[in-house]
């Protein structure tokens, strides 16, 4: 037996399938912070499952939150205790060797672009006009076939433009007549 549904009831249901989906992205995204071990925070949470601070803060997310957020000070704490955690000396030296290392990464990086720069103008001497030429030919033919399937996607974009346009009138309108329709079923005869 198929019962019809009032738009209301539609609208309910849609929303109820909303407010769970983000929920449950906002729960996989404190499962997901913990095992990453990063710090969990109300904000970052929001921002990493993309919902509104006041969901994170809403009764079932919050005690959630706050849980995972003791479980992380009860684990910095272990191991603090345990002496895991780096000290500032470490630290310290851990950056120079880092600062060392980026010194030689960055002199090989010259000396390499050095060779290369030294190679292309061998090559450049070696190649004829001829072939630098034709060359030039080919690199602006593809330009030209370039600006061609860009002026193509533009039109599409601006024709997709258009018919998002179109829709979203559709949908305000919807909208409307949704907000007529309730507005007449609620009025007193």
């Amino acid at each position: 037996m198929n019962t019809s549904r009032t738009p209301a009831q539609v609208l309910l249901e849609s929303r109820q399938r909303d407010s769970q989906q983000k929920r449950a992205r906002v729960l996989a995204t404190v499962d997901d912070m913990k095992t990453k071990g990063e710090t969990i925070t109300f904000l970052g949470v929001a921002r990493a499952a993309g919902v509104s601070n006041w969901l994170v803060y809403s009764h079932g997310m919050r005690e959630h939150i706050e849980e995972a957020r003791k479980g992380q000070t009860r684990e910095d704490a272990r191991k603090k205790r345990a002496g895991s955690r780096a000290s500032t000396a470490s630290l310290a030296t851990d950056l120079q060797l880092a600062r060392a290392e980026l010194a030689a990464v960055r002199d090989e990086r010259d000396r390499l672009k050095e060779a290369v720069q030294r190679h292309l103008g061998q090559q450049l001497h070696q190649t004829g006009a001829k072939d630098l030429t034709a060359r030039i030919n080919e690199l602006q033919a593809a330009d030209k076939d370039l600006e061609k399937r860009l002026a193509a996607s533009e039109a599409d974009r601006r024709g997709l433009q258009d018919a998002l346009q179109e829709a979203q009138d559709d949908l305000i309108a919807a909208r409307e007549a949704l907000r007529n329709m309730i507005r007449d079923q609620n009025r007193p005869d």
